[in-house]
C-alpha cells in the first residue's frame, strides 16, 4: 500500500509566481495534485514564502474568509483563508500589520474571463517570523532560482525544458528579479 507523502514546499518569489500560468496534473484522477510550473521551470503544488504582510480583509459574506497580501522584495502574495484553514483564518483576523509571516500554503489558480491567470495561497500555516527570518528566506529563494535559471538555460530536465518553450524564458530578466531581491537585503 503506498504511503501518504506531503509534496516538498517550494521557494518562489512572487514576481516568478504571479508570472506562472501553465498548470498540470501528473495524473487523470481529479483527486491528482495540481502543479503550476514557473518560468525558470520550479514544479509547485506547496509554496514557502516569508515576507511581510502588509493588507488583510474579511471578504467573506456569511463567515469570515480573509484575504492577505504579502509583500517579497520582488511583488506580492495573494493568501485566502475561510472555514477550512482555521489557524490561518484566526491568525489573519487578529495580526497587527504590518508583520513578518512564513506561508506553508498550496498554490491554487483562477482563470479570468479574459483568460488571465491569477495565481494565489490557501495557507497550510502561517506563522509570525522575525526580520533575519525573512531575510534568510530571500537568500535562499535567490540562491534556488539561481541554480534554477541554469537548468532552464542548460535544458537539464524536463522541467526547465517544458518552462522554456512555454514561457520563451528571459533568464535575464529573472536574474535581474534576484539581483533586485538580494540588493533589498542591504539597503537596511
Amino acid at each position: 500500500m503506498p504511503g501518504f507523502f506531503r509534496e516538498a514546499a517550494r521557494r518562489v518569489f512572487a514576481q516568478e509566481l504571479k508570472d506562472s500560468n501553465l498548470t498540470s496534473r501528473d495524473e487523470s484522477d481529479q483527486y491528482a495534485p495540481q502543479y503550476i510550473l514557473t518560468p525558470t521551470g520550479a514544479k509547485v503544488n506547496r509554496i514557502f514564502l516569508v515576507g511581510t504582510l502588509i493588507e488583510k480583509e474579511d471578504i467573506g459574506t456569511d463567515s469570515e474568509y480573509w484575504r492577505g497580501r504579502i509583500s517579497d522584495p520582488t511583488g506580492s502574495f495573494l493568501v485566502y483563508a475561510g472555514q477550512y484553514q482555521p489557524e490561518a483564518t484566526q491568525f489573519l483576523s487578529e495580526c497587527e500589520l504590518p508583520a513578518f509571516v512564513a506561508v506553508v500554503g498550496k498554490t491554487s489558480t483562477y482563470i479570468t474571463d479574459d483568460g488571465n491567470v491569477l495565481t494565489s495561497i490557501r495557507p497550510e500555516s502561517i506563522q509570525q517570523v522575525d526580520e533575519l527570518t525573512r531575510d534568510l528566506w530571500v537568500l535562499d529563494t535567490a540562491k534556488q532560482t539561481l541554480e534554477r535559471i541554469r537548468a532552464v538555460e542548460a535544458e537539464e530536465d524536463s522541467n526547465a525544458k517544458l518552462a522554456k518553450e512555454h514561457y520563451l524564458t528571459d533568464t535575464d530578466s529573472y536574474r535581474a528579479m534576484v539581483k533586485k531581491a538580494l540588493e533589498s537585503l542591504e539597503e537596511k
